[in-house]
């Protein structure tokens, strides 16, 4: 069972009756611990950025809780999501991965991420800091929504759109609108914990870190 939060005036007057966690993280104490200490804060650190879009788009078709139980594994098969020593994978580099039972061995995805490393890299050739040119999605500024339940919650969203069609013109790959919409909400752009949740107040507080 989630352990209770107090309910403060400001929940009241949003209409909210119970302080708990947003329902998709369960009981798992690996995803708690990433509800609670990452889903939603905002990310504005390159690297950390494109692990979580190379994450997202290993995800695709699978669970969540799926990947973060692999994350570690992810992190030493990936050298780090370092993008300058990913864009330098070669052959051999991908024999590797397709062999390392720890991750998700699926060849379209390996080959993403590494395309995925190399069009950062042509990002950054061109004077364009990676981190920046993602957060102009939505100004610079988190979206601070106020969902009462999951099924309010959408699939993907206009911004997620037009972010996932900048980011393919840019030669990335994996990043339709729904993963790109999971991702935003991963990396903080976007608030979507639900209003019930001690997460929502706590991740708008940091909406100008």
């Amino acid at each position: 069972m989630h352990e209770p939060f107090e309910l403060t005036d400001a929940h009241r007057e949003r209409g909210v009756t119970m302080i708990e966690r947003c329902d998709w993280c369960g009981d798992d104490p690996l995803y708690v611990a990433y509800h609670d200490q990452e889903w939603g804060v905002p990310c504005r650190y390159d690297r950390a950025l494109f692990e979580l879009m190379l994450l997202e788009g290993m995800q695709a078709g699978l669970s969540w809780l799926t990947v973060l139980r692999k994350r570690e594994a992810f992190r030493l098969a990936f050298r780090g999501f370092e993008p300058e020593v990913i864009a330098r994978f070669d052959t051999e580099d991908r024999r590797r991965l397709l062999a390392d039972a720890g991750i998700i061995r699926n060849r379209a995805k390996i080959e993403a991420a590494i395309s995925n490393a190399r069009a950062l890299l042509a990002l950054q050739d061109q004077g364009v800091r990676f981190v920046d040119w993602i957060w102009e999605a939505v100004d610079g500024r988190p979206i601070q929504n106020n969902w009462q339940s999951l099924v309010d919650v959408p699939a993907f969203t206009p911004a997620s759109t037009l972010l996932s069609k900048r980011l393919r013109k840019a030669g990335f790959r994996f990043v339709g609108p729904t993963i790109c919409y999971a991702w935003m909400q991963a990396a903080g752009l976007v608030n979507d914990h639900l209003v019930r949740c001690p997460r929502h107040a706590e991740c708008a507080a940091l909406a100008d870190t």
